[in-house]
């Protein structure tokens, strides 16, 4: 029997399932259990069978394609934390049969601008929904979707008031377990290293660290970043890097700025992790590389984007099912060298 000549009711008979049961494996594998899912893809194997992808899209109306409009970024010097989610993003989709669109959407050119982007594809009806990145809280691209009633998944928590399909890590508590385990360490002055950006993930950092800083016999103190300029903060850490009462620990709201502060720290005299702690958030691939190597959090990115299209799916398939709220996942810290015990 050739692949042309195999048909589904051929997997089903082999498989001892029915034929809807090939459908879901097809089309919906995460409703169906482990086993049952292994015993249909192993029939489709065996068999070669090849489902007719033009076919299925005239009979459901959908196209297996997710449309993902990529974030700006400089080819020169690539973003490896959206290049990591944008490979688990590929992989969660295709496990489930789709594929992703991607597409350029650069809110800061204004709503119309937006409007375009996503309106186009969806009157040509090229994607089956919509899933985001880097959402803020009046994202422009949100709203537009929400207008247009059109399917989406938005990696980053949305404003009330608009839809709550979103997946996103608890920074919050990332951030407090990195200050506890200060506390625990025997650190009480703790200094946090933020970015003058008014983006919701870094503000949620902050709520963690003043959180867990009220835990701190003296308290801890915060450094802002004028202008997200690193020379005025490393010159600004450094000042505080002085005398009797200065910090023991840094804690940076990204992995960038604990750059800054290694050099602070450096230029001060001291060194990183024997003299002063420091730790940094989102585990890029450069936290291995720096000496010693830097305690981090890292971001469970095919964790993310398999919530991302699951809560998708969910809702093309059935829109009345749309999660109506959002999805906290846990952030994982990774210690080393810069924070070691005491």
């Amino acid at each position: 029997m050739t692949a042309r000549q195999v048909t589904i009711e051929d997997v089903a008979r082999t498989a001892g399932v029915s034929r809807q049961t090939v459908s879901n494996a097809l089309n919906a594998p995460h409703r169906l259990r482990a086993t049952t899912l292994a015993r249909v893809t192993a029939a489709i194997d065996e068999l070669g069978y090849q489902p007719d992808q033009s076919a299925r899209s005239l009979r459901t109306g959908t196209r297996k394609v997710i449309g993902y409009p990529a974030p700006a970024d400089n080819p020169a010097d690539p973003n490896p934390l959206m290049g990591g989610f944008l490979q688990a993003l590929v992989s969660a989709a295709d496990a489930v049969g789709h594929r992703i669109l991607l597409f350029r959407c650069d809110p800061e050119h204004g709503a119309d601008a937006v409007a375009k982007s996503f309106n186009g594809l969806i009157a040509a009806r090229q994607v089956d929904g919509f899933i985001l990145s880097d959402v803020i809280h009046d994202d422009p691209r949100v709203d537009v979707l929400a207008e247009a009633g059109f399917p989406f998944a938005a990696f980053g928590r949305t404003a009330p008031g608009r839809p709550q399909n979103w997946v996103d890590i608890d920074s919050a508590a990332a951030v407090a377990a990195l200050v506890g385990r200060l506390l625990d360490q025997g650190h009480r002055r703790i200094c946090y290293v933020n970015s003058a950006a008014s983006l919701p993930w870094l503000a949620d950092r902050r709520v963690g660290l003043l959180q867990a800083a009220a835990a701190a016999p003296e308290g801890a103190f915060e450094v802002g970043v004028p202008g997200d300029d690193p020379a005025a903060l490393s010159h600004a850490v450094q000042r505080l890097l002085v005398g009797p009462d200065r910090p023991t620990a840094l804690v940076c709201a990204t992995d960038w700025l604990a750059l800054t502060a290694y050099q602070a720290v450096r230029t001060a005299g001291l060194r990183v992790g024997a003299d002063v702690a420091v730790t940094g958030f989102n585990d890029l691939p450069l936290c291995t590389v720096l000496q010693p190597a830097l305690t981090s959090v890292r971001l469970p990115l095919s964790g993310i984007a398999h919530a991302l299209v699951d809560r998708l799916i969910t809702a093309v398939e059935d829109p009345a099912a749309t999660p109506t709220s959002g999805l906290l996942l846990p952030a994982e810290p990774v210690v080393r060298g810069s924070t070691p015990e005491r």
